[in-house]
């Protein structure tokens, strides 16, 4: 699929964050249908199969979450959320739910559409990507050998700390909650236990990056969870 004809649905009830999401997209050549409420948006996407939807949480009819969770019953598309609510719970509520990205307002043009490529990306590159090697810079994945490579030397890495960047590459660009990592990688009782991914996540950092503490691949968003940056 080729971004610049890809179909973008955009669910937003606010209609001069309507305009300017419509503008900034069609001014890259995508195709934006819109909604102004959840139920007339879960229709459209019924109907016209997207690539891309991007959901405000606050909607007049409906809560944001109810029609990403209706949504996610029978769609795969990537899914962006805009909205009001900074509170990092209702970021993690959103990601977890299903979303693939989540943007709080007010955001810039070039942030959205930066966000949109990636998502797109992501959507139509898994599949080659997860039977490949994934390079990124100076950093090499080969996840069917598991093995790892930094500047054309090979980095061993525990089981916990190639799983946990397996799962990232996998869903690069998109963002991994904290709950999500704990748990593919160490079970459903063990959901709350956030410090055993800060602990292994530097691990990772302190083998893969030049500058751990700025890091280039590993992208923490702060208080949710980490980002595999392709950008």
């Amino acid at each position: 699929m080729n971004d610049a004809r890809a179909v973008a649905l955009l669910i937003e009830d606010d209609p001069h964050i309507r305009r300017f999401v419509h503008t900034a997209l069609a001014s890259q050549g995508y195709e934006v249908i819109e909604s102004a409420n959840g139920e007339r948006g879960l229709t459209e996407a019924a109907a016209r199969k997207p690539d891309l939807v991007i959901l405000d949480l606050g909607l007049p009819d409906m809560d944001g979450i109810q029609v990403l969770h209706s949504l996610r019953e029978w769609a795969s598309m990537p899914v962006i959320v805009l909205s009001a609510r900074a509170m990092e719970s209702a970021k993690i509520m959103a990601l977890d739910s299903g979303a693939d990205d989540y943007l709080t307002k007010p955001f810039g043009a070039g942030e959205l559409l930066a966000r949109v490529r990636t998502a797109l990306r992501h959507a139509t590159a898994t599949g080659e990507q997860n039977a490949g090697v994934l390079t990124v810079g100076g950093l090499q994945v080969d996840l069917i050998r598991r093995k790892v490579v930094v500047d054309g030397r090979e980095i061993h890495l525990t089981p916990i700390e190639y799983g946990l960047l397996a799962i990232l590459i996998r869903n690069a660009g998109k963002v991994i909650t904290h709950r999500q990592l704990l748990r593919e990688i160490w079970g459903p009782s063990h959901v709350e236990d956030n410090h055993y991914v800060r602990i292994y996540m530097a691990q990772l950092r302190h083998k893969l990056e030049k500058n751990p503490a700025q890091p280039r691949y590993l992208v923490t968003e702060t208080g949710v969870g980490y980002r595999f940056a392709e950008e």
